[in-house]
């Protein structure tokens, strides 16, 4: 009797740094653990230094490499682009990959400005009609606490929601002397804080309250003008360039209010200049029938409150999210043993594989990463016009 195989899916990764690193582990363990309907084969990593690609495609577990991403799009043994690449190319390397009809997965944030995401969300759409699927990264979704989070919502655990509060608090640009890496270019990146980390929380408050944004008033201030030019960067460590100096040209820190399409009010803040915070991801969210809180510091606790509870024993109480019952958990050890940044990536990779074999679309799809990046506009929009009230901007119906 011969063994039933599952079918391949050849995996293309463009980019290999810090999020480089974190997709191709995810990409190596994720069938060890989640027995998903794909097998994914890491065939080709693409990078613009052959040599640093290849030491990189040694390291990782990449089959071959590639010095040119268009190479990728040529090759049959890659039937998914997955783009870990500054978000000036993400639009032009999703689109012509979707054209090709490769799946993708694209980091977030999803562009660098709403027009490339509109575009980047047209060629979804169109690619979605011929079976070939899109999904923008947003890791912490897969954080089994944070998923539980939304379940409990869903369920109605807290009632009508009234005030939604989420931080993205770190300390990796207090040094005045930290080189000018890519992400303080806005040419680059967009933006600064509120790209880089404001994007997570604008998306994770989304997805757990199920409810999204529709208006900001919006603070952004750089405090740091000037920065020594970078002569190398790995992940958020960086070496200067002699005594040269260049102008940081986004954003240190962002502060938003808000509210969403349910009335509920919201409060934003996202900086790189809390010292002593390394990688503070907050969310509470406060309803008429309970709260819960947050904190990625802790990432495998939530704390919930449930106001039915009798007066002398309520409270916010501590759930340990290791249980075979809690998203994603039960895949992994047995209770009580704590999963780590790493395995949100694993885990969006296994859904991705899941929604590919189903020929269903994955979560969150580029019409989120597109949401997302309405706000981040309607936020910068807010901070240069004196912090007005500013609507996000809301999808045209499609022309019949």
């Amino acid at each position: 009797m011969t063994e039933d195989r599952k079918p391949v899916l050849g995996i293309g990764l463009v980019g290999h740094a810090f999020m480089g690193r974190a997709h191709s582990q995810a990409w190596r363990s994720v069938a060890a653990f989640f027995d998903p309907p794909l097998t994914p084969v890491m065939a080709a990593l693409a990078g613009r230094s052959r040599e640093r690609a290849a030491a990189a495609a040694a390291a990782l577990g990449w089959a071959a490499v590639e010095t040119d991403w268009k190479d990728l799009l040529r090759r049959d043994d890659v039937q998914l682009v997955d783009i870990c690449t500054p978000g000036d190319s993400h639009a032009e390397i999703a689109v012509a990959a979707l054209a090709a009809g490769k799946h993708v997965l694209c980091e977030k944030p999803l562009a660098n400005s709403v027009a490339e995401a509109e575009t980047m969300a047209a060629a979804a759409r169109a690619a979605r009609a011929r079976g070939v699927r899109a999904m923008v990264g947003f890791n912490y979704r897969r954080v089994p606490a944070v998923a539980l989070a939304r379940r409990l919502v869903a369920d109605g655990r807290l009632g009508r929601i009234h005030h939604v509060r989420a931080q993205y608090l770190q300390d990796w640009l207090v040094d005045p002397e930290y080189p000018l890496v890519w992400r303080l270019d806005a040419r680059k990146a967009g933006s600064g804080a509120l790209g880089d980390i404001g994007a997570h929380i604008i998306d994770t408050a989304q997805y757990i309250t199920g409810d999204l944004i529709v208006g900001v008033s919006a603070l952004t201030e750089t405090f740091v003008k000037e920065r020594p030019l970078a002569a190398d960067a790995a992940g958020l460590a960086a070496t200067a360039d002699g005594a040269a100096r260049g102008p940081v040209t986004v954003d240190d820190a962002a502060l938003f209010i808000g509210r969403t399409a349910g009335g509920a009010l919201a409060s934003f803040e996202a900086t790189r200049f809390a010292t002593g915070r390394k990688n503070a991801l907050r969310i509470e969210v406060n309803g008429s029938a309970g709260s819960l809180a947050f904190d990625f510091e802790a990432m495998n606790e939530l704390w919930f409150h449930d106001r039915t509870d009798e007066p002398a024993a309520a409270g916010f109480r501590r759930i340990l999210v290791t249980e075979p019952e809690h998203p994603y958990a039960g895949a992994w050890w047995p209770a009580g043993h704590g999963l780590g940044y790493e395995h949100a990536f694993t885990h969006q990779v296994a859904d991705l594989l899941t929604a590919i074999a189903d020929g269903t679309d994955p979560a969150p799809s580029f019409e989120d990463g597109l949401q997302v990046q309405r706000v981040l506009e309607a936020v910068a929009r807010s901070a240069a016009s004196g912090s007005g009230w500013t609507p996000v901007e809301q999808p045209q119906p499609a022309a019949t």
